[in-house]
């Protein structure tokens, strides 16, 4: 009598090699298919941790609680939570200022950092001659932040001791600091205030501004020997723009123009603004955009002394 063959037992998705879990990884660009990945078994959920994979596309964060997984036209939600009213991202961050707080949520990780109320703001108090060089004009008709409402334009986590935030009130703005879980913000010098402001964004260990006059300026950060909390000490513009950056009208068309200030994640990571041209055409009593146009343009030497990099084109991106 022939011996009966044993069934050859089906394969585990948990048997494929890490190399080639890897190899099908890298060709998931999209958040939402790196998340289905990783419920596959817990030894993909594993290699999604430990393998090198490029970051995924960013999140389109819609402000109804809704998000995009770009490139993936199909809405979805974080399960169990609901992340509408943000008013504003910062990395993997969401943020919702409060009166009693302001708060900041991963939606990934379901992390939360509390930061103080964007109403409770402390002057910095430096020692006199300190170096203080505007990226714009200065104005000191903003005596008293406190219990005035205001919008928060950005908020950026530049590590887990230094949160930096602009805010603008009837289009004058300020700068603000503060370590997580402190109890107050503290202000830049003298209240001074600031106008044009469009980005700023953590680079190599130091805070930068963009204004919309295209000029770049570093915020230098101090400790107060006091209480041990950041301060700004001081800010220096290292890159001098165009003093005439309006965009004239041609054949009916209105061109708006909005910058980014981002970090390159090709080419070694350079400082990058994004200029992004948006235009209109005079139809039917209303605008309507008719085009957007984009120029990217990279930092110079960033260390050399003022105006004498300017913003270099670039044609090509990695």
């Amino acid at each position: 009598m022939a011996e009966e063959k044993l069934p050859c037992p089906t394969p585990s998705w948990s048997d494929i090699p890490l190399e080639l879990a890897g190899l099908v990884l890298h060709l998931l660009p999209a958040y939402v298919d790196r998340a289905r990945f990783g419920a596959v078994c817990p030894q993909w959920r594993a290699a999604a941790r430990q393998l090198a994979a490029p970051p995924p596309v960013p999140l389109l964060a819609l402000p109804d609680g809704t998000f995009y997984s770009l490139p993936c036209t199909e809405p979805f939600r974080f399960a169990g939570c609901g992340f509408a009213g943000f008013k504003s991202a910062c990395g993997s961050w969401l943020v919702f200022p409060r009166h009693d707080g302001c708060f900041l949520v991963n939606p990934f990780s379901r992390a939360t950092v509390r930061l103080p109320a964007l109403s409770s703001v402390r002057p910095s108090c430096l020692p006199s001659g300190a170096g203080f060089k505007p990226v714009e004009s200065l104005t000191r008709i903003w005596p008293r932040i406190k219990n005035r409402k205001h919008q928060l334009n950005k908020l950026t986590f530049c590590s887990p001791n230094l949160v930096a935030a602009f805010v603008n009130r009837h289009g004058r703005g300020q700068i603000l600091v503060c370590q997580p879980g402190a109890s107050s913000w503290s202000s830049v010098p003298d209240h001074h205030t600031f106008k044009g402001f469009q980005d700023m964004a953590f680079y190599k260990g130091k805070l930068y501004m963009l204004s919309y006059h295209e000029h770049l300026s570093v915020v230098d950060i101090s400790q107060d020997q006091a209480t041990g909390d950041p301060q700004v000490s001081r800010i220096v513009r290292v890159i001098n723009g165009n003093a005439f950056p309006w965009l004239l009208p041609q054949n009916n068309i209105y061109v708006h123009k909005k910058l980014y200030l981002v970090e390159s994640h090709g080419g070694g990571g350079a400082l990058v603004m994004v200029r992004r041209q948006v235009c209109c055409r005079w139809m039917l009593g209303r605008y309507v955009v008719v085009g957007n146009k984009f120029d990217v343009f990279e930092a110079g030497h960033l260390k050399r002394p003022a105006g004498s990099d300017g913003w270099v084109n670039k044609t090509t991106l990695h």
